[in-house]
């Protein structure tokens, strides 16, 4: 058997192949996920923004980031170099010759293929005196041509030739390592394991170290484990969390604190600057010894959210560190949301202890809009609109107008709404239409079910209830050329006059009144009699009208008595004409019996129907639940309006169901991150166990936006769990198919019993 050689690249050619294929699996992924995307895109796309978001503080830092950074550049260039390098080792493996050749005797001594034997014989004798050893010649080049001279004359090497490709017959197998010899050369061992050692045993332990540690510090949604446990402690500690209270918490969170993120920083003229904000903004619990929030840090933080939340100007290097700490805020309270839920869970299953209130869990979801906002507890949510300032609310909220939301600017009219705004020059007015334009209005329509039952309408105490929530998000634009298209109140369907009873032409049945139409339709067609109308008589003359109008009115009062009265009673005769003729149609009981076999037919054909339905909307809901499995949407939808946050912020929404009298939530917050256009989320909870009717509320409230939440109503109707069947028919099902044989054998041997016996 033959054996195997390893053998490293002397020549260092078959290493130039290796560093190739590694500079090519490095570079080209690189490329595909380092390289800048196309800045232009970026710049259409700030473009675009400008006339709305053109004032806010995240568009002008994207702005002058987007000028001075330099890593764009420094990242093109580090990849140019990489492929020139790929480039250059490819164009030296493609001139690099192959050294491995197929052995052929006749090219060793220069033979043309098929010479004969004499030939050969003639060519080995003057090689032979030419590179013979004894007559100076090389050696090796000598074996040579006594091994081509051998292959070519003696049948076994002939064979093994042919066969082989060698004449000594099958050679060891050789593997070629394409690095080069000297790594492997006596007099380089000691660097070689040196180097070794350094990247295996020093810097490869560090960067998995170093790694882990980082990772271990932090949950899946980058938040540090330490802040999730002190929100939890927190929490739970004070179950009804104030707003004054739930900042303190907020800015007690170790993301702030420099021993645990570098990000975070402390400076020498915090020490000025600091106590100087704590004068201007009055009362924030500084002489409070409760650690964390008696830490500078935390001290610090606090600070700058409430000079945040008050628009207060600071100086550069503090407003750095305010960015940072607001920037850090929405996600922070978006865990201290995920906490409450938590806390909430584990007091329903477990019991225990207290679970947070209503109020906290709002709170955060309150605050996280004040701080993207820049907005105070009480301060107006007009405020939100670019050039609108304290002294300028008075012209909203005047008797006249009474605009104090966003909503309310919306559906005033636009010549009074321009009336309104006089303060505001005529640049500034479209600036803030287009900004009112571009903010969400969000319609809401739920529909309750049990899903997986067979009556999914009918709540049983315990069941598992769904409701599916279906959000359209609209622009304010959109929603004022709506109200200005409808200006007549959504119930008014038919329009009376004075002359006569409203107009039936215009007027259309519903769907539900469809069937019922159609049977009156039907038995007024069969017979109908003119209803005939007496004549109210008229007065005796003109001068007892005009002496007293109190008598002529009771006259005609009484006259259109009797005419009703008349009216009634043909009319009630004509019904029970009718029903007599109808009696008189059915008198046979074979056409009765065939009128109650379609009414049970079309009875069974409903039921089907309304079947058939529940089963395509179970199948249909199916399907969306895998769909939203499988997909992956993006979670970027509309930028936030945001005068003073200082990074691009997207409208994300809290979707949940609360019982608002017991201040506790039903089902836990849904985080809708990718509402674009149209959404559809599913809230599930567990009816409750006593019977009953319950009323909660179905609350969508945003994370970016003030004045734009909304509170729908939900009734549930809690009845009896139905009683679980101790035995059915269809239960009765035997076991094996020998079973039902031996039974009807022995059925088949009791009749006959009973035969023999009738027959005897």
């Amino acid at each position: 058997m033959a054996g195997q050689q390893f053998q490293y690249d002397d020549s260092g050619n078959t290493f130039f192949y290796f560093l190739t294929s590694f500079v090519g699996l490095i570079v080209i992924p690189a490329t595909y996920y380092l390289w800048p995307r196309d800045q232009n895109a970026e710049q259409v796309r700030l473009k675009s923004l400008r006339r709305v978001h053109g004032r806010c503080l995240w568009y002008r830092l994207r702005l002058m980031k987007s000028q001075q950074s330099i890593v764009p550049t420094l990242k093109k260039a580090a990849l140019l170099f990489g492929w020139v390098v790929f480039l250059l080792l490819a164009y030296k493996v493609s001139k690099l010759d192959r050294e491995y050749q197929e052995y052929n005797p006749y090219e060793v001594l220069n033979l043309d293929q098929g010479a004969s034997l004499s030939e050969i014989k003639k060519q080995y004798r003057v090689l032979s005196l030419k590179f013979h050893p004894d007559k100076g010649g090389d050696e090796a080049t000598f074996m040579r041509i006594a091994k081509a001279y051998a292959a070519l004359t003696n049948e076994q090497s002939r064979q093994n030739w042919e066969q082989y490709g060698n004449p000594d017959g099958p050679g060891a197998t050789s593997f070629g390592i394409a690095l080069p010899a000297w790594i492997v050369d006596q007099k380089n061992s000691m660097l070689v394991l040196l180097v070794y050692g350094l990247a295996f045993m020093v810097i490869l332990p560090v960067v998995v170290g170093t790694w882990w540690y980082r990772s271990i510090r932090y949950s899946g949604d980058q938040i540090l484990i330490n802040t999730t446990q002190l929100f939890m402690h927190f929490m739970y500690k004070t179950p009804n969390m104030n707003m004054k209270r739930l900042a303190m918490v907020l800015t007690a969170a170790f993301e702030f604190d420099p021993r645990s993120n570098k990000e975070a920083t402390i400076r020498p003229t915090d020490n000025i600057e600091v106590p100087q904000l704590i004068r201007e903004l009055g009362n924030i619990n500084v002489k409070k010894k409760e650690p964390p929030f008696c830490y500078p840090y935390s001290l610090k933080a606090r600070v700058l959210v409430l000079a945040h939340l008050a628009r207060m100007d600071l100086s550069d290097h503090i407003d750095e560190d305010q960015r940072f700490v607001v920037r850090k805020s929405p996600a922070l309270l978006q865990e201290m949301v995920n906490v409450g839920c938590q806390l909430t869970m584990m007091a329903n299953s477990r019991g225990g202890f207290h679970a947070p209130r209503l109020v906290s869990i709002e709170n955060c979801m309150k605050l996280t809009q004040m701080i993207v906002q820049g907005l105070q507890e009480t301060k107006s949510p007009l405020l939100q609109l670019p050039h609108f300032e304290e002294e300028h609310l008075r012209y909203c909220i005047s008797k006249k107008y009474k605009v104090r939301t966003v909503q309310d600017l919306v559906s005033v009219k636009d010549s009074d709404r321009r009336s309104m705004l006089r303060f505001l020059g005529e640049e500034k007015y479209d600036e803030v239409m287009s900004v009112l334009g571009s903010f969400p209005h969000i319609t809401m329509e739920t529909k309750l079910q049990v899903l997986d039952d067979e009556d999914s309408n009918n709540i049983t105490a315990g069941s598992i209830v769904t409701v599916t929530v279906t959000l359209n998000r609209k622009r304010m634009e959109m929603f004022e050329k709506e109200q200005e298209a409808t200006p007549c109140p959504a119930g008014d369907e038919l329009t009376h006059t004075e002359d006569g009873p409203p107009d039936s032409s215009k007027s259309k049945a519903k769907v539900w009144q469809k069937g019922k139409a159609a049977k009156k339709t039907a038995k007024a067609k069969k017979k109908k009699q003119p209803i005939k109308k007496k004549s109210t008589p008229a007065p005796a003359s003109k001068a007892k009208q005009a002496n007293g109008n109190v008598a002529g009115n009771e006259v005609a009062l009484a006259a259109a008595a009797a005419s009703s009265k008349e009216e009634e009673e043909e009319a009630g005769s004509d019904k029970g004409s009718e029903s007599d003729e109808g009696e008189a149609n059915k008198d046979t009981p074979s056409e009765r019996d065939e009128e109650s076999d379609k009414q049970s037919d079309t009875e069974v054909d409903e039921m089907g129907g309304d079947d058939e339905e529940e089963w395509e909307a179970l199948q249909q809901s199916i399907q969306r639940r895998e769909r939203a499995l499988l997909e992956t949407k993006s979670k970027v939808t509309h930028p936030v309006y945001s005068l003073y946050f200082p990074e691009e912020k997207q409208e994300w929404w809290w979707l949940y169901i609360a019982d608002r009298r017991e201040q506790t939530l039903v089902s836990m917050p849904y985080h809708v991150c990718t509402l674009k256009d149209t959404e559809e989320v599913e809230l599930k909870f567990p009816a409750p166990s006593k019977t009953g009717n319950y009323q909660y509320s179905v609350i969508l409230r945003s994370d970016s936006y003030l004045g734009l939440d909304q509170i729908r109503p939900l009734k549930l109707e809690v009845h009896e769990a139905k009683a679980m069947a101790d035995h059915h028919p269809q239960w009765d099902i035997p076991e094996t198919e020998e079973e039902d044989e031996e039974q009807e054998d022995s059925d088949g041997i009791e009749e006959s019993d009973e035969d023999d016996e009738d027959n005897d």
